[in-house]
């Protein structure tokens, strides 16, 4: 039996993501389990849970492996992210202990009136480079700045009625026609969900949707576990919203190879 300590009932119940499992949906096959890097799941009477809140970060490196599809991302009241309990957890039973705090913030806040992150509209711009682009060579198809998610502005005019694309941060790497095939026509926001927060991006996404009326989404994410947490929070998100908008979803290999579906 799992005993509480004095710091877990000290623990003030925060709204933020946490796994959710569907034990109906859930077979125990055990696939989740070492994908959790926090230990937070385990099989008991052969069904996947969730051992405490405090051990799950939100973050859903675990999505990618589940076979039917059990495992969710939502947002509810929980205790918080407990780093040196999880540590403790981790060490009690048996596994590598985290280096660092997933959910630390890692990057410094940028200052203010950073000329990178003023908002341009580059729809009605002209390509006036005039080197010659080889067959080899692709046309940028970007049409707006900034592109990360956390400096655009929701109203944004390049947002208005668009086609969205919303992108891993690694996937302009990753897959070679980015511009041609995921990007033209669209407008965009990367980010990236195993170092940035999730509920952030799922706030920020909502807005977008409800002040600037997107006409599709395409999600493009990475084939690896943890990125699959920017897909959710689309999802959450458009729920959220009360708007009927289809989502396509499509997962990049680190290979380059594309895999998609209709999600909505």
């Amino acid at each position: 039996m799992l005993k509480n300590t004095a710091k877990d009932v000290e623990s003030f119940m925060v709204k933020r993501s946490i796994v959710v499992i569907d034990e109906e949906k859930c077979n125990g096959c055990g696939l989740c389990i070492p994908a959790c890097h926090e230990g937070a799941l385990q099989i008991v009477d052969g069904k996947a849970k969730l051992v405490k809140d405090i051990y799950c970060d939100g973050l859903g490196n675990c999505l990618g492996h589940c076979p039917q599809d059990a495992i969710k991302i939502v947002e509810k009241d929980a205790k918080e992210f407990d780093f040196e309990a999880t540590n403790k957890h981790l060490k009690e039973i048996g596994k590598q202990e985290l280096e660092e705090n997933p959910l630390e913030e890692k990057t410094e806040k940028l200052p203010c009136g950073c000329p990178g992150t003023m908002v341009r509209d580059l729809r009605g711009e002209q390509n006036t480079d005039s080197t010659q682009i080889s067959s080899e060579e692709q046309t940028s198809q970007l049409k707006q700045w900034p592109i990360q998610l956390n400096l655009l502005p929701p109203n944004a005019p390049f947002f208005q009625n668009s086609d969205l694309l919303i992108s891993a941060d690694c996937v302009g790497f990753a897959n070679p026609n980015l511009h041609n095939k995921l990007l033209k026509g669209k407008s965009i926001a990367i980010g990236c969900p195993k170092l940035d927060n999730v509920s952030e991006y799922q706030e920020k996404i909502q807005s977008i949707i409800e002040m600037s009326n997107p006409k599709t989404i395409t999600v493009a994410i990475m084939e690896v576990p943890c990125c699959h947490g920017l897909y959710y929070a689309v999802e959450q998100a458009t729920q959220n919203s009360g708007k009927e908008i289809p989502v396509k979803k499509i997962v990049v290999g680190v290979k380059g190879t594309t895999k998609e579906n209709l999600s909505s």
